[in-house]
Formats: structure tokens, sequence, C-alpha cells
């Protein structure tokens, strides 16, 4: 009795029901964990410490990294009653707004693990020296010297890998605090054609036809007002520059809104060719970049080019634009 006490106050945790619902989906690391459950990694080392205790979970070490998953059925404790007690209680939860939330962040988790190229133990799709990473710098090869904006730059991350083939690159947030830590990586990493300049999305820090090429990554989803955003981006682009977009598709994930202070829940490629077309832009262009069966964020990129007369952009309405393109 005293034992099986024990099991169900171990089980009466909710934050541990949960670990136990994601790890008899996959393994996962300690860190991998932390991001799907939104936790601290103390708290997820130490949850994950009393269930390994009680024998419901175990470890697997490789490559340096420790991964967990549940214990095989067979050897569960009281056996098969309950993980079927167990797997009844997940599939009626299913709809929970905190169970769904976890789901969408695992899945993100498995598309970022196929993103980079890990083998996760089999050994057929080891390929020595391939990532994203390689690849992605590959291709800067083929491009000329531009002069880029990265608007809403974040840590920095991609303005650096920019800076690799750009002659110069601006990166722009509205955050000081993280504008503190994308310098300071620029730093340890000895880059020196990165200008870094506070402001928002909605009125940027750029004079007129001043860049070639405008990104924004995962930023678009945050401006208060994206018309004005787009308008503001097609404002610094040279005739002739181009704006490239990397956003997320319209979702129904409205738990992004509190935790990553999303304003927007993704758009439709129709809502992005129209912010693209109301801001003067030709040659518009929009497609899935990525997607992964079951996770309900994909990825949308759009592009659109500056025509060659300076013109000033007005909006004759908030209407939504139409458009007979087709889109991937």
């Amino acid at each position: 009795m005293q034992q099986a006490s024990a099991l169900f106050r171990l089980l009466s945790d909710s934050t541990r029901l949960r670990l136990l619902r994601i790890l008899a989906q996959d393994r996962f690391n300690v860190t991998e964990l932390t991001g799907i459950l939104g936790a601290a990694q103390s708290n997820v080392s130490r949850h994950l410490g009393l269930l390994k205790d009680a024998g419901l979970v175990t470890e697997e070490r490789e490559a340096g990294f420790v991964y967990y998953r549940v214990t095989d059925r067979a050897v569960f404790p009281t056996g098969e009653p309950l993980w079927t007690l167990l797997g009844e209680h997940f599939a009626a939860a299913a709809t929970d707004r905190a169970v769904k939330a976890d789901e969408a962040r695992l899945q993100e988790v498995l598309r970022l693990r196929k993103e980079n190229f890990e083998t996760h133990g089999d050994p057929r799709q080891l390929v020595p020296g391939r990532s994203w990473a390689a690849w992605a710098r590959a291709l800067g090869h083929l491009l000329p010297p531009l002069d880029v904006a990265d608007i809403g730059c974040g840590e920095g991350y991609l303005t650096l890998e920019t800076a690799r083939w750009a002659r110069t690159v601006v990166g722009i947030d509205r955050s000081d605090e993280v504008l503190e830590r994308a310098k300071a990586l620029a730093g340890r990493r000895r880059i020196v054609n990165v200008e870094w300049k506070k402001g928002d999305l909605s009125r940027l820090p750029l004079r007129d036809d001043s860049v070639d090429v405008a990104m924004l990554s995962q930023a678009l989803h945050h401006a208060s007002d994206p018309e004005r955003a787009m308008d503001e981006t097609a404002r610094v682009l040279r005739p002739g520059g181009r704006v490239l977009i990397l956003d997320l598709r319209q979702h129904d994930q409205a738990w992004v809104r509190s935790r990553f202070g999303d304003r927007h829940l993704g758009f439709s490629s129709g809502e992005l060719n129209a912010l693209l077309d109301g801001a003067g832009l030709t040659d518009i262009r929009v497609q899935v970049g990525a997607s992964k069966a079951g996770d309900p964020f994909a990825v949308l990129i759009a592009s659109g080019v500056k025509s060659g007369a300076t013109s000033t952009v007005t909006r004759p309405s908030r209407v939504a634009h139409t458009s007979s393109r087709r889109y991937a």
C-alpha cells in the first residue's frame, strides 16, 4: 500500500504527467524538454530524476547527450495496467490548452532536429560535415556584395550570418537588452561590418533608398501595424532592391501571444501578398518555406522588388487585396 501511495503521489503532479505524455512519443534531452514545457531546466531535471527513481523513465547516453524516454511497458511499474490508465488519460486530455501547447512545441523540436540534419541514432543518416548552416553560407558565395537591413534582428544570429556575404548589415531591434547581446556576439565572432540600431518596425532608423535587401525573419507577426511596417521597409529599399520575409503561416496557437508577445497568429499567403503589393512592390513571390505533418507552425517565405522609379506609396484603403497568383 505504501508503494502504491508513493506512486500515485508522484503521478499527482501535472508537470510530471506532461513529461510522461511527451516522453511516450519520442526520446528527448533536458534542453528540448525545457523548451517544450516552458519550465526552468532545474525544475525539469528534478522531475525527471523523480520519474527515473520510480522506474517510469529511463535514460540513454549518446554523443555526449543524455536522452530520456518512458520505460518499456513490459517493465513498467505494475505492468501494462498502469500504462493503459495513463494512455487513456492522455487521450482524454488531448484538447486541453496546456497539452495542445506542449504538442505544438514538441513538433517544433522535432522539426528543428530534422532541419539540423541530426541522425538520432540512425547510422544510415550519418553524413559527416552535412549541415544547413554550411549550405546557407555556401549560397552566400553566389551573391554580390550588398547592403542589408535585418529588421527585428533579435539577438543577431541571422544578422551575423548575413554579414559573411554582405558588404554592410544594419541590425535593427526595439530592445536595448537584445541589441547589447547581439553586439557582444558580434564582438566574440570579430565581425566588424555590422551596425546596430534601436528602432521600431513602424519607424525605421534608416534613410530612404539606403539598402539593397531588407529582411524580416519572424518579425512581422510582432508588428502592431504590419501595413505600416511594410511601407517603411519599402521606403528604405533602393530602387531594384528586394524585401525578404520569413514568417509563420496562419495558425491557431494563441498561447504564443503571452509567451512570445506575438501580435498576430501568422499570416496567410494572400495576406503576405497583399502587404507586399500594397507597399508598391512587384515580382511578388510567396511560398511555403518549411512545414511538418502534425506541426501547427509552418514557415512562409515572401519576397518582392521595389520598382526602378523611386516613389512614395500611399495606401488608398485597408481593404484586403486579391490576387490570381497561385501559391505553393
